[in-house]
């Protein structure tokens, strides 16, 4: 196991802006800024916040499991259990990351179009996302308000 954890904790570090630390109860925690990603526990727990409407889409569609020690939040579960699960956990990590990498993405709509397809996200994850998507035009009023 800890050559599968080693193989998701290499693969979250090269994302942008995502630190790795270690995590208060075990095992490694991923940053993106002061924001935390997601982190996995030494005997292959990964665990990953999200806005509740994403948190249930994925409990339904089995895509996770309850969070083990807060089952009523935005957490969810994912058990590594073989190498075999290590796809499913990077893309339940890269779609965690996506939602900060709108924030600070200089073309937004262009990075959610192109994580929807690299994820192969569903319409009913993409709609559940796309309120994470920053408008254009706010950020084109800030610089002009800034100038």
């Amino acid at each position: 196991m800890k050559y599968v954890l080693k193989k998701l904790e290499d693969e979250v570090s090269t994302w942008p802006h995502v630190s790795v630390h270690s995590h208060r109860f075990g095992g490694r925690e991923f940053l993106f800024g002061k924001a935390e990603v997601g982190h996995v526990h030494i005997g292959g727990i990964v665990d990953i916040p999200f806005p509740r409407s994403v948190r249930d889409a994925l409990l339904v569609e089995d895509l996770a499991e309850e969070h083990h020690w807060v089952p009523n939040s935005g957490w969810i579960t994912f058990r590594m259990r073989s190498e075999t699960d290590l796809t499913h956990a990077l893309w339940l990590m890269r779609l965690s990351y996506l939602r900060y990498g709108l924030k600070t993405a200089n073309d937004p709509q262009k990075l959610f179009e192109e994580a929807s397809e690299q994820l192969h996200l569903s319409p009913q994850f993409k709609s559940l996302l796309e309120p994470f998507v920053p408008k254009t035009a706010n950020h084109v009023v800030a610089e002009l308000l800034s100038a």
